[in-house]
This record gives structure tokens, sequence and C-alpha cells, in this order.
């Protein structure tokens, strides 16, 4: 059966009071970027940017001293900046991959990537673009404009991008994961948790796919599902605050004030200061200083 067209917002409906304020919060938190901060999923392939250490920096500069007039060393090394937070340098090789090659359409998406990540989206819609015209079938390019159109509230045409990426790379968690996001905040739970689910089969190693499903089983009221999701979400990153919160709503709709508690506590312990654990650890009467069972 062919997937509708994405309904308009209509806000919470099917949420109990008491889960309502956790639960839109985090919606709000993972329906940003992906690329997988902003609760974003970045995998190896999608939009070529590497986990870098100070050596691997080091030695891509040396290529580039070596190579000054090789697009792709530029490249490589605005992609090694850009995973390292290092916006303003990562920019600044991209631009000059592109002034040395102005047909590099991986260099025209990767730069994509940082703009949209520094909430440059027209700029970043103007790459993906580029990046398109230049190779039709570049499946990074589609996501990445995928995600530029949800940032700007325009879901028909990011999900016909994420389907495009899909089509092209059907091994590609994030962009399973993104069309999930979309489904997800358009209240479409059900067929959130199936492009879930598929991301998790294809990156189970990574805990934001878990948590967004886990959140559309809450909205389908299905809590254990939920609670099982979140225990696995928390053994995969421990210091993701969201992902403990998540976990004492669900347990706290299931009646396990306990082991809700210690979840609360535990996002607590990461972030004192963060609503939804703040709120939910005083609704089940959780109290400061008490040891409670987390597993």
């Amino acid at each position: 059966m062919p997937k509708p067209a994405l309904a308009p917002w209509s806000g919470v409906t099917d949420i109990a009071r008491a889960g309502r304020l956790i639960v839109v919060l985090m919606l709000s938190a993972l329906g940003g970027c992906a690329s997988l901060g902003n609760t974003a999923m970045s995998t190896k392939d999608s939009e070529a940017l590497y986990a870098p250490s100070q050596t691997n920096l080091a030695s891509l500069s040396d290529v580039v001293k070596q190579h000054p007039d090789d697009p792709q060393a530029y490249n490589m090394r605005g992609s090694a900046y850009g995973e390292a937070g290092m916006d303003e340098q990562a920019l600044a090789d991209f631009d000059k991959a592109i002034s040395l090659d102005p047909n590099y359409g991986q260099a025209y998406a990767n730069r994509g990537l940082v703009e949209r990540r520094v909430n440059k989206l027209d700029a970043a819609l103007a790459d993906y673009n580029k990046a398109l015209s230049i190779d039709a079938n570049y499946a990074p390019a589609y996501l990445g404009r995928g995600v530029v159109y949800s940032q700007q509230g325009r879901s028909a045409p990011a999900l016909t991008d994420f389907n495009k990426a899909i089509a092209l790379r059907p091994d590609d968690a994030e962009a399973y994961y993104n069309r999930g996001l979309l489904y997800q905040n358009e209240r479409q739970h059900q067929f959130a948790v199936d492009d879930f689910s598929t991301a998790i089969g294809l990156a189970p190693q990574r805990a934001e796919p878990y948590v967004a499903r886990a959140l559309s089983y809450l909205a389908l009221n299905n809590n254990s599902a939920a609670a099982s999701d979140l225990d696995q979400a928390v053994q995969n990153d421990p210091g993701d605050k969201k992902a403990w919160a998540s976990r004492g709503l669900a347990y706290e709709r299931l009646g396990q004030k306990d082991k809700a508690a210690g979840s609360y506590a535990k996002a607590l312990n990461l972030d004192e200061k963060y609503a939804p654990a703040v709120a939910g650890f005083a609704r089940v009467g959780g109290r400061v200083g008490q040891a409670y069972q987390t597993f």
C-alpha cells in the first residue's frame, strides 16, 4: 500500500497529559538536521564527513601543501574540518576546491552540509541544487536538500528528495532516519516506525533511530516497545540525555516509577537543568541523593 501524502500538522492529541511536555520537546529536538549535532545521525558514506584526529588533519594539510592545485585535497581536508566542527576552515577549503574545479559536485554537497549546520539554509539549498545539476544521481545531495526542505517546513519536496535518496542508496540508514523524522513530525507514526526500523537494521550501533522510534511508539501508546528501544539507546550512547529522559517517560507510563526515576536522574546527572527530566523526576516523586534502579 503506498504511503499517503503528508498530513498537515495536527498537534499532540494521543499523548497522555503527563508525558506531553517530554514528547513534544523531544520531537522538536529530533526534527533538526541529520548529520545525524542536533540529534542528527551521520553515516560514513552519506555526506562524506569523517571523524578526524589531529594527526589526520596534519596529514591532510601536508597533502594540501604538496598538491596546492588539487581540489580533491581541499575537499578531503574540508570534510575533516567539518566533522571536527571547524566550520570556517571547512567552508574555506570547500570554496577553494570549487574554485579549482567548478564542476566538483561532492564539494558543493559537502559545503551545503556545513552551511546547513550553521543555518545558512539558502546557501545550502543553492549548493545542493548545484551538486544535483552536475550529477542528477548523487544521493547525498538529495538527502541534504531534503533536510533543508524539512528545516524550512517544506514537507512535500523533502519527502520527494528522501524518496529519491533511498531509491539511489537503499543501504543509507540516514536517509530512512530523516524520512522517519518527517513522518513523525507529521504524526504519521506507523510510517515513521517502519523507516526507523530500517535505519536500525542498517546502523544498529547508533542511538538516534532507537530514540526516534521510541518516541513514535510512545505516541502510539506502545509503551513497552518504547522502553525496549530506549534500553538499547542508552546502551549505545550512555551520554544521551534525551534518551534517558524518554526512557523515564516510558517506564513512568508502565508504572515502574523507581526505574523511571532512575532514568530521569541519569538525565539530570548529564544536564541538571534539562526540563523534561526535571519535570519527569518531580512527577514520579524523585528525591535528590536517593539511589534508583536504572536496569
